[in-house]
């Protein structure tokens, strides 16, 4: 009976060692690029800045159409630090409201704006999702 526990707890050891490693494997990928990496790095390439709040229901949504590629958008945390009110630096640039995008040529516009309004105002290449 006892050699039959000891290969037990062996075998279970093994699987729990087995667990974990495949854990901290899949923790440590890079995650795959995103098909709009290029076209948010155009956009900031081209001088585009989005100003938003993390409270913004506005600015979540349009973040999550960029995924991942988020990252390489030039944005301006207006609400920092947990707040809800804005900081001075969005209100010395006349931000009134999120999600604000400016152009390179200072022109803004207010609100969500679909991926293709942003390629055509500024002729990055919006790739044609799968």
């Amino acid at each position: 009976m006892a050699k039959t526990s000891s290969s037990s707890y062996l075998l279970y050891g093994g699987a729990v060692l087995a667990v974990i490693f495949l854990i901290a494997f899949a923790a440590n990928q890079e995650p795959a690029p995103s098909i709009y990496d290029e076209f948010a790095q155009c956009l900031t390439e081209e001088g585009v800045t989005m100003y938003g709040a993390w409270w913004c229901p506005h600015c979540e949504r349009q973040k999550e159409e960029f995924g991942d590629a988020f990252s390489f958008v030039n944005y301006v945390e207006c609400s920092p630090a947990g707040t809800r009110s804005m900081s001075a630096a969005c209100k010395a640039e006349g931000i009134e409201g999120y999600p604000t995008w400016e152009y390179a040529d200072g022109s803004r516009v207010s609100g969500e704006q679909r991926l293709e309004t942003l390629a055509t105002q500024t002729g990055c290449e919006l790739p044609v999702s799968e």
